[in-house]
C-alpha cells in the first residue's frame, strides 16, 4: 500500500512539473521515465523482497558473507580485509548509488552537468574554493600508504563492480528523473566526499563580513559583539586546568592590530558557507556513575538530515577487526561506533581554520602576484565547467602561495568587484583522514586511540572514547595553526610572508583529558578551553547545551542505558531558562492589550521544555528573534552586511550584564530607546505573528517547528520527503532538532563484557523511495525510540535476527 501511494503522489507532482515547470527537473524524458520495461515502476520493491543472492567476483580473494538483519542492516563477515571494503563499496553502491555519486558533483562543482545553468555559480563556488586541488593532495597521500591504498582501491572495485552490473531498468529513481547515468567511481570520488565533510564542518569563515564591519564599528566595538569567550562557559576540558605554556609563539608583525582592509565596496556579497550550527552532542561516563559498573559512551552527530539518510548502518567483520556503527556511502570504513573493545564518537570542534589574504595582481591575466618584494607566477587552473543543455562555462581560478584566489572581480558578482583575496584552509594540506578510521575500527585501548588520532586533520573534531578497560577520554584532534592574538579574524595582508601561518600546535597541546575526576567527559560545540588555555583558538561555538549536558551528568549516579537514551532526547531550554526572566523584568505590561496579556501568560507558564505541544516555546522562539532584529539590524544594515549578527549568546549575555546596553538605541530614529522599549516592541510584533498561528492552528511548538526530512534534491520532489513530525528540542537545546537539521545518529554504547548498543537515525537503509526501508526507522527517531544493534560475532551467524544472506564466492 505504500508502495502504491509513494507512486501516486509522485505521478500527481510530476504532472505538475510538466504543467507549471520546475527549477530541478526539466526537460524530463518522459517517455523513459514511465516505460513499464526501464522506468519509474521497476523501482518498486515489493514488502516481502528477498534479498538472498550469491555473485561471484575474481576481484574477492575468498568467499564471504553478508548477512541482512530485520532492519536490512549488512554484517560483512570476510576472510581478508580487502574483501570487506570490497562488500562495502558494493553494498554502498547497491543501496546509495545516486546519492553517493551526487554529492562527489557537488564536492567538484559538477552540478551544472545534472541540472543546467541554475547552478553554474554554485559550481563556481566550489572551483574557486579548491575542492578538487583539496581532493587531489588527499589522493595523493592515500595512495601512498599500503594500507589505505588498499582499502580505496577495494572500495572503488566493490563500487564498480555493482555500477557495470545495473541495467538501466534498475538505475535509481533519482537517474530517471534527471535524465542522466552513473559514471564509474574512482578512487578521487572518494577523497572528494571526505574533503565535502570537511567543508560542511570546517568551510566558515567570518573574515569578508568582520572586514566589511570595521569600517563601521571599530576592533575594540567587535571585540564586544563577537566575544572570544563567553561569560557563563563550560567548556570541553574542565574549567581550572592547567595548561603548558605553548611550545609554538607566532610572532606578529609590527603594527598588525592596526592594519585594515577596506576594498569591499557596497553590500558584502559571499559565497553559500555551510551553516555553523552543524554539530553534534557526545559524552561517555565513566563505570564510577553506571549501574553496571561499565563506561557508557553516546554520540548524537546534528546535521541537515536528508533522504537518502546521511548515514548506512552496518558491520564489518575480519580477522583484523569486528566494528559496528554508521558509515559513510561514498568512504570506506565504520566512520562512528564501535568494536570489541573500544567505542568512538565525534563532534565538530568549530575551530576556524580558513584565513583571506588580498592579492595584488600585477595585470588582469593574473598570472603574477605581488609577494616578498618581487612578482610571482601564480598557477591557473582553467575550469571547465560542463553544463547540461549549454555551451562550456570557463573560470581561470588563480593559485598562490597562500591557495586559490576565492574572490576576485567577476566573483560572486561583476556588479560590484572588489579585492582579489587568496584562500588559506587546512583543508588544502595533504592528509590521509582514512586512517583515523581504519586504526580506530581496529584499537583495543587508549593507546591504541592516542595512535589513531595522529592521522586526523581536518575538519577538526571533539574524538570521544571508552573502553571495556575502563578508561574514558576526549581529545580535540586537528591540524591548528598557532596563530598570534587576533590573527586572521580579518583579512589579512598577503604582500609578504610576515602574515603567514607560522606552525601549527602540537597535537598534545591540543585541549584533551584522561579519566576526569568528575567521572564523565563530553563536548557539543562550545569552546574546548577557558581563557587560560594559551593559543589564541577562534572559532563558532555553542554555549548551552554543553551547560545543560554537563549539569545533568553531574547529578547522574547509577546511570543505565535508559537514562542515557533519554538525556539525548532532552528537551529541556537552558537558553531559556537564561533570557526569559530579562525579557519578563523588562517588559512594559502596562502598554499591552489583553490579548497580547494572554499570550505572555503562556510564557510565563512555561516549564522551559520544548515539548511539541508547548505554545510558550513558540512565542518565546519568536520574541527573541524580533528582539535581536530590534538590537541588531539598525547597524549591520547600514554597515552592508546582510548575513552576519552576534550570536543568541553575546545579546544574552550583553543584557545580563548592561541594560543600557549600547546597541539597545535604535540609530534610525531620533529618540533613544530602552531596554523595556526594544523588547516591548519586539513582543508585540511576535503577537502579531501568534495570531496568524494560532489562527490556523499552528502554535504549539511542533506545529510552528514543522520538524521535516527533505530529499537531497529539496522541496521539488516532496513525495520523497517526510514533514510534520512529532520531534520536540531545538537550538541550543539536547535535542537538538530543529526545523530540518539535528540529530542524523543517535547511539548509546554500554561496554559490559557483552556490549549493549542502542542505535537509530531518522531514514532507513535503502535509498530507493519505493522500498519500505527508505523510511523504515523514522517514526521510532521521531519517538525518541532507539533499536537494540545485533552486534554479531564469528560463530553467531545464526537467529532470529537474521533475515537474507548475500554469499560471494571470488578467486578460490
Amino acid at each position: 500500500m505504500r508502495v502504491v501511494f509513494f507512486f501516486l503522489s509522485l505521478l500527481i507532482t510530476l504532472a505538475l512539473v510538466v504543467c507549471l515547470g520546475s527549477s530541478i527537473l526539466l526537460p524530463l524524458p518522459l517517455g523513459s521515465f514511465l516505460s513499464p520495461q526501464h522506468g519509474i515502476w521497476q523501482n518498486a520493491e515489493p514488502v516481502k523482497q528477498s534479498f538472498d543472492t550469491r555473485l561471484n567476483f575474481p576481484g574477492l580473494k575468498s568467499k564471504s558473507t553478508v548477512y541482512l538483519d530485520d532492519r536490512l542492516v549488512p554484517h560483512i563477515v570476510a576472510d581478508h580485509d580487502e574483501d570487506a571494503y570490497f562488500l562495502q563499496g558494493y553494498l554502498h553502491a547497491r543501496f546509495r548509488l545516486w546519492q553517493m555519486e551526487f554529492q562527489t558533483y557537488a564536492a567538484a562543482g559538477r552540478v551544472s552537468e545534472i541540472v543546467g545553468e541554475k547552478a553554474v555559480n554554485y559550481d563556481r563556488g566550489k572551483r574557486r574554493l579548491g575542492m578538487v586541488y583539496a581532493a587531489e593532495n588527499m589522493l595523493k597521500e592515500m595512495e601512498a600508504d599500503p594500507i589505505s591504498k588498499v582499502q580505496i582501491d577495494n572500495y572503488t572495485a566493490g563500487v564498480n563492480a555493482y555500477i557495470t552490473s545495473l541495467p538501466e531498468s534498475r538505475l535509481p529513481v533519482e537517474y530517471k528523473l534527471l535524465g542522466y547515468r552513473p559514471e564509474k567511481w574512482n578512487n578521487l570520488k572518494t577523497a572528494l566526499f571526505v574533503k565535502q565533510m570537511a567543508q560542511t564542518l570546517s568551510g566558515f569563515s567570518d573574515d569578508l563580513p568582520l572586514t566589511k564591519l570595521r569600517s563601521f564599528f571599530d576592533d575594540a566595538a567587535l571585540r564586544v559583539l563577537f566575544p572570544q569567550v563567553a561569560d557563563s562557559l563550560d567548556p570541553v576540558i574542565p574549567p581550572g586546568t592547567v595548561f603548558a605554556p605553548p611550545s609554538v609563539i607566532p610572532v606578529a608583525p609590527p603594527h598588525a592590530d592596526s592594519v585594515y582592509i577596506n576594498d569591499l565596496p557596497g553590500t558584502l556579497q559571499e559565497a553559500e558557507k555551510p551553516d555553523p550550527a552543524n554539530g553534534s552532542n557526545n559524552w561517555a561516563v565513566s563505570g564510577s556513575r553506571t549501574r553496571s559498573g561499565a563506561p557508557i559512551l553516546c554520540n548524537d552527530p546534528h546535521l541537515e538530515l536528508s533522504f537518502p539518510s546521511i548515514w548506512y548502518e552496518m558491520q564489518m567483520t575480519t580477522p583484523t577487526m569486528n566494528a559496528y556503527g554508521v558509515s559513510f556511502p561514498g568512504a570506506p570504513g565504520v566512520i562512528i561506533g564501535f568494536n570489541d573493545s573500544i567505542a568512538f564518537g565525534f563532534t565538530n570542534s568549530g575551530r576556524d581554520v580558513m584565513d583571506y589574504y588580498r592579492i595584488q595582481f600585477k595585470d588582469k591575466t593574473k598570472t603574477q602576484y605581488w609577494f616578498d618584494s618581487a612578482w610571482k607566477k601564480s598557477e591557473l587552473r582553467i575550469e571547465a565547467i560542463k553544463v547540461k543543455d549549454k555551451p562550456v562555462v570557463y573560470d581561470t581560478v588563480a593559485y598562490t602561495v597562500f591557495g586559490p584566489v576565492m574572490y576576485d572581480e567577476s566573483f560572486p558578482s561583476s556588479a560590484e568587484p572588489g579585492a582579489a583575496l587568496a584562500l588559506r584552509w587546512k583543508a588544502h594540506d595533504p592528509s590521509n583522514e582514512l586512517l583515523l578510521w581504519y586504526h580506530l575500527d581496529r584499537a583495543d585501548n587508549y593507546e591504541d586511540y592516542i595512535h589513531a588520532l595522529q592521522y586526523f586533520s581536518s575538519p577538526a573534531q571533539n574524538i570521544v572514547f571508552a573502553s571495556k578497560s575502563g578508561d574514558i577520554a576526549i581529545w580535540q584532534q586537528g591540524i591548528f595553526p598557532a596563530l598570534w592574538n587576533r590573527q586572521g579574524v580579518y583579512i589579512m595582508p598577503g604582500e609578504d610572508s610576515s602574515y603567514m601561518w607560522q606552525g601549527f600546535i602540537p597535537a598534545d597541546e591540543n585541549p584533551h583529558t584522561l579519566n576526569p575526576e568528575r567521572g564523565f567527559v563530553s563536548s557539543a560545540n562550545q569552546r574546548p578551553a577557558d581563557s587560560s588555555y594559551p593559543y589564541f583558538i577562534p572559532g563558532y561555538y555553542d554555549l548551552y547545551r554543553g551547560i545543560a549536558i554537563n549539569r545533568r551528568l553531574k547529578e547522574m549516579y547509577d546511570v543505565t542505558p535508559d537514562d542515557m537514551m533519554k538525556l539525548q532526547n532532552d528537551n529541556y531550554n537552558m537558553f531559556a531558562e537564561t533570557v526569559i526572566p530579562v525579557l519578563l523584568r523588562n517588559i512594559n505590561e502596562s502598554a499591552l492589550q489583553e490579548n497580547e496579556k494572554k499570550y505572555l501568560d503562556l510564557v510565563k507558564g512555561w516549564s522551559f521544555y520544548n515539548n511539541i505541544d508547548q505554545r510558550g516555546a513558540t512565542i518565546f522562539s519568536i520574541w527573541y528573534e524580533n528582539l535581536k532584529k530590534q538590537v541588531w539590524d539598525d547597524e549591520f544594515e547600514k554597515a552592508g552586511v546582510p548575513g552576519l549578527r552576534p550570536s543568541d549568546q553575546t545579546l544574552a549575555e550583553a543584557l545580563l550584564r548592561d541594560t543600557a546596553f549600547t546597541y539597545i538605541d535604535n540609530i534610525n530614529t531620533p529618540g533613544h530607546e530602552t531596554i523595556s522599549d526594544v523588547i516591548t516592541e519586539a513582543y508585540k510584533q511576535t503577537v502579531a505573528v501568534a495570531d496568524s498561528l494560532s489562527a490556523i492552528n499552528k502554535l504549539t511548538w511542533g506545529g510552528y517547528k514543522n520538524t521535516s526530512v527533505y530529499h537531497l534534491l529539496g522541496n521539488t520532489v516532496m513525495p520523497f520527503a517526510r514533514t510534520g513530525l512529532p520531534v520536540g528540542g531545538g537550538a541550543h537545546i539536547i535535542n537538538a532538532m530543529k526545523q530540518s537539521h539535528g540529530p542524523s545518529w543517535r547511539m548509546v554504547i554500554e561496554l559490559t563484557q557483552e556490549t549493549n548498543a542502542y542505535v537509530i537515525y531518522p531514514g532507513g537503509q535503502s535509498g530507493n523511495p519505493g522500498s519500505p526501508y527508505y523510511d523504515a526507522y523514522i517514526d521510532k527517531w521521531a519517538a525518541g525510540e532507539y533499536y537494540k544493534a545485533w552486534f554479531l560475532k564469528r560463530g553467531e551467524q545464526e537467529g532470529d535476527r537474521l533475515v537474507w544472506k548475500m554469499e560471494f564466492g571470488g578467486r578460490e
